[in-house]
């Protein structure tokens, strides 16, 4: 697989690829009708980084926005929900949690071909390497702290002043997590891994039940993420696609995977930490960061963690293989999409052997 630069392949815009024009004239009249302040003429640029929901960069007198929208062509049931994206997004926006301002919501599929949203184009860094080269060690330290406190932030929001109480099922949530992707699985397999075959069929019995309920990400890490330009803190989070109510130990322990990833040396993957000198680096170790969770959480400890990352594991594994989907029916937005095919058997063997060390057998 050709090793690339995170940070060099991700970063910034790109021409937008021809698959995924529309008509610009169509949406500088939507946003002169329903984005306050907006004035035209407008200029369209697709952004390198991310895999599912196309997101481009509008440029225009009065000021840059985000265009977050379905991708066109066969699409997998519930994927993409961009209209969720935007109700949560705004729900934490007006709370004060740190995201893009949104502004409108078109889900009028003749405007531009899709459903789609409009929101605050924020200026800052994108990290997309997670050891953060050419970042001095305090800050990355200071980093890793901001994305802690960010995360407990989110699993301490108070969902139903928000008016998110019906965002979700909050009880339940990793075991339709484990139905929801052992479907999308089976819908985009393109050849048979055994360890994933096994996974599916050992998680669903040993699922713990969860007491706990809070708004999870679903994918937080370091790229879903805007820094400030010269300061370690977080301006916006960003792809909020997997949102919902559910078990916040479940969406931190995903987080928490970059200490475990296994590295592909390629750069087409999620990042990861293993084989990495943290202390030189100023990246504290995993047992230190679940403990500055906890603590600020109020939490003893994680129960059943080997559970945990097997049942991440498995999920970013069939995430990726949905990508690989994608380039099968011919609705990848990626030019990397097709090398996640090599990523998925690596990380379900990961994602076994964590559930070996749970009792599986």
């Amino acid at each position: 697989m050709t090793s690339i630069d995170r940070q060099e392949e991700f970063s910034g815009t790109k021409p937008v690829l021809d698959v995924l024009r529309f008509d610009e004239r169509a949406l500088d009249a939507y946003m002169a009708d329903h984005v306050d302040g907006f004035s035209g003429p407008l200029k369209v640029e697709q952004f390198k980084g991310g895999q599912s929901n196309p997101t481009y960069r509008v440029t225009a007198p009065s000021g840059a926005y985000v265009l977050r929208r379905k991708p066109p062509g066969k699409l997998l049931p519930s994927a993409h929900a961009v209209d969720r994206e935007y109700r949560v997004i705004s729900a934490l926006y007006d709370g004060g949690f740190p995201v893009a301002r949104p502004y409108a919501l078109c889900s009028d599929d003749d405007v531009i071909g899709t459903m789609f949203y409009i929101m605050d184009c924020v200026e800052g860094r994108v990290l997309w390497d997670a050891h953060m080269p050419g970042i001095d060690r305090q800050e990355r330290t200071q980093i890793f702290d901001a994305m802690n406190q960010t995360m407990v932030e989110l699993h301490s929001f108070d969902y139903q002043a928000a008016g998110l109480g019906d965002f979700g099922k909050a009880q339940g949530y990793v075991a339709r997590q484990i139905k929801r992707w052992s479907e999308q699985y089976r819908l985009s397999r393109t050849r048979d891994v055994a360890e994933m075959n096994r996974l599916m069929d050992w998680l669903p019995g040993a699922c713990p039940e969860s007491s706990r309920s809070s708004l999870v990400h679903g994918d937080y890490r370091l790229d879903n993420m805007i820094l400030h330009p010269s300061e370690p803190r977080i301006l916006a989070v960003l792809d909020w696609e997997l949102s919902t109510l559910g078990d916040p130990i479940g969406d931190f322990t995903y987080h928490c995977m970059q200490w475990r990833m296994p590295d592909t040396k390629s750069g087409q993957g999620t990042g990861s930490l293993v084989g990495i000198d943290l202390e030189a680096l100023g990246i504290p170790s995993l047992d230190d960061y679940v403990a500055q969770y906890c603590e600020r959480m109020g939490f003893d400890g994680i129960e059943n963690v080997d559970f945990y990352f097997a049942y991440n594991f498995f999920r970013i594994a069939a995430i990726l293989q949905g990508i690989v989907g994608r380039v099968r029916d011919g609705t990848a937005t990626s030019p990397h999409a097709e090398a996640k095919a090599e990523l998925v058997q690596p990380l379900a063997e990961v994602g076994w052997s964590y559930a070996q060390k749970a009792g599986a057998v």
